[in-house]
């Protein structure tokens, strides 16, 4: 981090802010003598403890041993007890009997283990160096999932490795020391493991001496608990972080009870979800960092954190389950036919707390929790999969839960977040499902986890990603991959100049957003014809202070898609439009014409798709220099995939157009997709 991002960050930040921050860092400086045992004025008291644990599932979930959810479950769990276990798509070998809590399993990169925690420089730039990798294993989600395996089949071996894997760790990590203390998000999130290990370890005997009889435990349950108590993500940097230190907070000060400061410790958590929650939720129900699986992520911790208060007796209030409602609501109104939601900004496949073998699908797990949980209206889509995270939430909530006001019909305009949902169907059969955005540039004053990605489409066809969001790819451990994905050029959008929309300041900080707005959004869901129009305003701090709007037009009769872009231009400028093709779909290119192959089933359905005279277009998969034509299906991951890119200077008013008309036989399943160009374009019709 140079001078210069620390006076850009420091301008994000308001006075108090700035004190807090201050106040931290003596404090982190005060406790570097104070953490050790027997020191001068140490942390932690003389006696901790007695401690019980007072929230245990007052039922066991009733599931067959033959569900396809518990076989799937067992199975993983079966994996980790040979060893086996993946994270961020990358396979770990070592996790039998107890893994190396400071490596990552496919290198010689160890962690610091001693270092002062607030000391350790976690940032480190390099693929074989990602700190994110060793973060997620102590994150204990493999350690639920043996916890949910021992709950529902009884054997004690699942149990007993729990337990050698806990105590390895608390051994490994004292208090404020090495890599694992250096984020409050991840001490939050060990706590919400270590509640729902206990409560699925309820009925095995060792379980008390494990947890609330183990001197060792009861000094990491309580240096966790001042950790998140005494430090806090602040104001510009109040985030889903600051709600997973919260959450963490305070389901470990509901389940266990006994220290002095317990009840100060709920009180402080409880009073802060009260009011994040809401700030950082939308009244439509959209997670305002507009970002689709930290929404997913806020949602898990939002439930999570309200069950435990109703369990303990702290009820988080209507506010927080109206939240949640809305949360769900959002999701059951985002997904396609295929039960999949949009890919909107980044990912890094966060998950709150594991309950079901690492292939279910989230959306549909916490589809069938919120059914379980408020009922689902009747425009909900019936999830796949359901999972087992419903039925253990469930044995957790009240008989009696308050309901509040729901949509009436499927929701197809988000107009706070800023998402439009295009819906058709193909004389085949298959789904036309198109997001397009124009909303906010995610939470500000970071918009940490955006994209510079305004007024980008995805588009789907029965499931299939055809125009596709290529995702999140990485972090801070590569920093050019980090730039590429949350490019516009990585998007399906239109560049110009070499610039991107949004000016960033940093990986998670961007200092000059781009803003949109919606000018038009007509019969979205219904009706013979759809249309969605919006513009946005990055492009102004340009010499040529171009202005973009773009519009898509869904004609259900004939079934087809038309996007437009009107370009006004003060002087000569280079513009560049791209189109991102999911991994499943083939692309050959043709002069002008695009072919395109993709499986539906056991067909196979193809497109022609003929683009826009005026630019020079290419076709690109998998470069690295620069980078294009790829694809990130999760964090860490990245494959190949098809880009189209048309490159061309023009001056003047420019409009460019992509038809997407649907062949009208449905055994074919061909679409032809025609585009034009109309305008003053100042280098000639070129294509390669």
């Amino acid at each position: 981090m140079n001078l210069a991002w620390y006076a850009a960050r420091l301008r994000r930040m308001s006075a108090l802010e700035i004190a807090m921050r201050a106040s931290d860092a003596a404090r982190k400086a005060s406790w570097r003598s104070r953490r050790k045992p027997g020191s001068r004025r140490s942390l932690f008291p003389r006696e901790l403890g007695p401690v019980i644990f007072a929230t245990p599932l007052s039922r066991l979930p009733a599931i067959p041993a033959d569900d396809p959810s518990t076989l799937a479950l067992v199975a993983a769990a079966d994996r980790i007890m040979d060893g086996h276990w993946e994270v961020f798509g990358r396979p770990r070998m070592d996790m039998a009997p107890v893994p190396d809590w400071f490596g990552d399993g496919s290198s010689d990169f160890s962690a610091s283990r001693n270092e002062y925690g607030f000391d350790v420089d976690w940032r480190q730039g390099a693929p074989d160096r990602d700190v994110k990798r060793i973060w997620e294993l102590s994150r204990h989600h493999h350690l639920t999932l043996l916890a949910a395996a021992y709950a529902l089949t009884g054997e004690n071996r699942y149990a007993e490795r729990v337990g050698i894997q806990l105590q390895s760790w608390w051994e490994a990590n004292p208090v404020l020391s090495g890599v694992h203390w250096t984020m409050g998000i991840e001490v939050g999130m060990r706590l919400i493991a270590w509640v729902w290990i206990r409560r699925l370890l309820q009925s095995w005997s060792e379980a008390p001496p494990l947890f609330e009889r183990n001197p060792i435990f009861l000094r990491q349950l309580y240096g966790h608990q001042l950790y998140l108590a005494r430090f806090r993500s602040h104001g510009s940097s109040a985030n889903n972080h600051l709600l997973a230190e919260t959450v963490g907070l305070f389901a470990a000060s509901c389940a266990f009870r006994g220290f002095a400061q317990t009840d100060r410790w709920r009180a402080q958590a409880l009073a802060r979800l009260r009011r994040e929650i809401p700030r950082q939720t939308f009244a439509d129900g959209s997670n305002r960092e507009l970002a689709t699986d930290y929404h997913l992520f806020v949602l898990e911790l939002t439930v999570t954190a309200m069950l435990e208060g109703y369990a303990a007796g702290f009820p988080l209030g209507r506010d927080i389950w109206v939240a949640a409602q809305s949360m769900t609501d959002a999701l059951a109104g985002w997904i396609d036919s295929d039960g999949k939601p949009p890919r909107q900004g980044d990912s890094d496949d966060c998950t709150a707390l594991l309950l079901d073998a690492p292939d279910q699908p989230r959306a549909d797990s916490l589809l069938a929790s919120g059914a379980a949980l408020f009922t689902a209206t009747p425009w909900w889509p019936i999830p796949r999969r359901a999972g087992l995270r419903a039925a253990f939430w469930a044995a957790l909530a009240p008989d009696a839960l308050p309901l509040s006001p729901r949509p009436t019909t499927r929701p197809a305009l988000f107009s706070q977040a800023g998402i439009a949902i295009l819906r058709g169907e193909t004389r085949s059969g298959d789904e036309i499902w198109c997001r397009c955005d124009h909303g906010p540039h995610g939470l500000a004053p970071l918009s940490a986890h955006a994209h510079a990605d305004a007024l980008s489409i995805e588009l789907r066809i029965g499931g299939v990603e055809i125009l596709a969001d290529p995702g999140t790819g990485c972090y801070q451990s590569e920093p050019g991959w980090r730039n590429y994905f949350r490019s516009t050029l990585a998007h399906n959008a239109l560049e110009l100049d070499g610039q991107d929309q949004s000016v960033a300041g940093g990986m998670f900080f961007w200092l000059k957003p781009a803003k949109a707005r919606l000018i038009a959004a007509t019969a979205l869901d219904s009706g013979p014809v759809a249309e969605w129009r919006a513009a946005h305003d990055g492009y102004r701090r340009l010499p040529s202070r171009a202005s973009h709007e773009r519009s898509v037009t869904l004609d259900r009769t004939e079934p087809g898609l038309a996007v437009l872009d009107r370009l006004t231009l003060g002087q000569r400028s280079r513009c560049r439009l791209a189109f991102h093709f999911g991994p499943a779909v083939e692309v050959s290119l043709e002069g002008i014409v695009a072919r395109l192959r993709w499986p539906a089933g056991f067909a196979t359905r193809s497109a022609a798709m003929t683009l826009p005279g005026g630019l020079a277009w290419s076709l690109t998969r998998g470069s690295v220099e620069p980078p294009r034509g790829w694809y990130s299906a999760g964090f860490g991951r990245r494959e190949p995939a098809w880009m189209l890119l048309g490159e061309g200077n023009a001056e003047g008013n420019i409009e460019f157009e992509t038809r997407i008309a649907f062949d009208r036989d449905p055994t074919a399943g061909t679409a032809v997709i025609a585009g034009a160009m109309t305008g003053r374009l100042a280098s000639s019709s070129s294509h390669r």
